[in-house]
């Protein structure tokens, strides 16, 4: 089992906080195996795809957009980026706020199997 769980989190380490490793191993060991692999199977979003995203077209707030942050879209595309300032703060955060995201959204469907 222990050598499933590490092959899944090879494959997902990318989408997670380097922080939250260790309860997602955790959750994963307490879980069956078809059940840990369908759970790292959703539809994370690649933080690099959000990096790039937020380079070329973040000042429209459409990065916000894909991590699944809609206000924060919303406000970003209202104001222009914060005029500028938001948007070139959001091209260094917002790797971790994708990775943030997927966190949560791994520990909600975690709660439902």
């Amino acid at each position: 089992m222990d050598s499933s769980v590490n092959i899944l989190l090879a494959n997902a380490a990318k989408y997670f906080p380097e922080s939250s490793m260790p309860a997602i191993r955790q959750t994963l060991e307490q879980m069956d195996p078809q059940k840990a692999s369908t759970l790292l199977a959703q539809d994370y979003k690649d933080p690099m795809i959000a990096i790039i995203i937020s380079a070329i077209i973040g000042v429209y707030g459409i990065d916000r957009f894909y991590i699944g942050d809609v206000m924060m879209g919303v406000l970003k595309l209202i104001t222009g980026g914060g005029c500028g300032i938001w948007w070139l703060i959001d091209i260094f955060l917002i790797m971790g706020a994708a990775k943030d995201k997927n966190y949560q959204k791994f520990v909600q469907s975690a709660s439902y199997m």
